[in-house]
């Protein structure tokens, strides 16, 4: 990235503003390829709280995580058409190896069905090798033309999650348990709310039979794709012939399912909660939850620093001293604050001889003191308390930012003035997603109901099926 600026307004240019907040902020870099990005250590430990937050969750549930090549032939990549039509668009591929030219070109692996089917395929004979629940932490290729850290990159990182099983049944529930994690994620962790929905036939992946997600809304009114689970029917299974025998001796294809939630995630948090002065990192989230910065490094003061710093540790915060004395006391608290560190205290003369602690609360800019004998009790509380205001807040924003129209011309109005999710009754046809989208740039984000009866607010047709619209990134 070019050097540091200061960092333009969040009602300007988003673009810019983002790109500013994540040089300023030390999460990444521009990678030398074009389309890549390197993860800096305070931009990775943000995706390690994801990782230490899901990977518990994804092992209680019996799914083991596993690795799988990173190279692809294309034959494997060939063998279900809609998943290659599908990524053939993104696909890096490799053509030469050790000096010469491959016998057959190798893909840089856009995402995993194929590789592990393969496999699968070889290790089930019958029911009692069912299921097969695995899931990898990796990185991933798609191509893109332009980059915006972390929300479009052609390399990224992310979880993927693959299942077989002996009845579409049990693929189902895992499709719908991955989904609720990922929701149970966003919102307790992230503190972002978003809707749990069906994608369209148009927009869902390509290979499954149905696909959910997890919809969320970003300040420029611009939905964003945070997650998705997919059933994969029996799509990959037959193609890949991966059988078992069940315990009436009758011979069936599995039923499979995937799930992946990605660094994409991260894009998203610094969107949605991100403001004129930097990040808003959520306390569960945060690399570092309570920062300390010592109005001047002098033995007294930094005596005094340590011993907190020691209590709240002691209590499992993530809490550092920044007691550099080659930045002023002003620029140290503004570091701080780009960063979006949930709490920032202030240490001077007057807190150490009165036994106090400044506290400023990054999410409102608010201002307090705490005695410093109740200092790990109150922080607590509070770092609990922020990580509850900030999800409401999204709550808020979400709702606000939800229209209806019941028909066309209030849908392409709402566009042109709010933007946003729009709520509409409708019945799921390409021909007519792809018309809305050349007309309007919205796309189906997804089905949320299907019992609400209404007219479709194209065709003006009977239909009970409610979806949201909106623009995306």
């Amino acid at each position: 990235m070019s050097d540091k600026k200061q960092l333009p307004p969040k009602t300007g240019d988003l673009s810019d503003w983002y790109t500013t907040i994540i040089q300023l902020a030390d999460l990444a870099d521009y990678g030398p390829a074009k389309g890549t990005m390197i993860i800096k250590p305070y931009g990775y430990a943000i995706w390690e709280m994801v990782q230490q937050a899901m990977n518990p969750i994804i092992k209680a549930r019996g799914v083991g995580n596993a690795y799988f090549p990173l190279l692809i032939p294309m034959s494997l990549l060939e063998k279900e058409a809609s998943h290659v039509e599908g990524f053939a668009p993104e696909l890096a591929v490799v053509t030469h190896g050790g000096g010469e030219k491959l016998q057959e070109p190798l893909a840089v692996r856009p995402t995993s069905e194929t590789i592990m089917y393969n496999s699968f395929a070889k290790w089930v004979q019958s029911w009692r090798d069912l299921p097969i629940l695995m899931n990898q932490w990796n990185n991933v290729v798609r191509w893109e033309k332009r980059t915006m850290p972390f929300l479009r990159t052609s390399e990224f990182l992310w979880q993927e999650g693959h299942t077989a099983h002996a009845t579409h049944k049990e693929a189902i529930e895992i499709q719908k348990w991955a989904m609720d994690m990922y929701a149970k994620i966003y919102q307790d962790y992230f503190a972002i709310d978003g809707y749990v929905g069906l994608k369209s036939s148009t927009e869902r992946f390509a290979g499954a039979d149905t696909t959910l997600t997890y919809e969320t809304l970003m300040p420029s009114g611009k939905a964003l794709q945070s997650c998705t689970s997919h059933d994969l029917g029996q799509n990959f299974s037959k193609p890949f012939e991966i059988t078992f025998q069940d315990n009436q001796g009758n011979d069936s294809f599995v039923w499979q399912t995937s799930w992946g939630f990605s660094t994409r995630s991260i894009g998203g948090l610094i969107l949605a909660h991100g403001d004129d002065n930097g990040l808003r990192l959520p306390p569960k989230l945060a690399p570092v939850q309570v920062v300390i910065v010592p109005v001047r490094v002098e033995p007294e003061i930094m005596t005094h620093c340590q011993e907190l710093l020691d209590k709240l540790t002691k209590v499992g915060m993530r809490v550092v001293i920044d007691d550099r004395d080659d930045e002023s006391f002003g620029f140290r608290l503004n570091k701080w604050e780009v960063k979006g560190t949930p709490i920032i205290l202030k240490i001077g003369q007057k807190e150490v001889s009165e036994s106090v602690i400044t506290v400023k609360r990054r999410f409102d800019g608010k201002e307090d003191q705490v005695s410093t004998k109740e200092a790990a009790e109150k922080l607590q509380q509070l770092l609990e308390s922020i990580q509850v205001m900030m999800f409401k807040a999204s709550q808020d924003f979400i709702a606000s930012n939800t229209r209806e129209a019941k028909d066309y011309e209030e849908f392409k109005k709402i566009l042109a003035e709010h933007k946003g999710f729009i709520r509409v009754n409708w019945s799921d046809n390409p021909e007519v997603e792809k018309r809305i989208k050349d007309e309007t740039k919205a796309t189906s984000r997804c089905l949320i109901a299907e019992d609400q009866p209404g007219r479709n607010f194209v065709t003006g047709e009977p239909t009970s099926q409610v979806w949201l619209f909106a623009q995306s990134y």
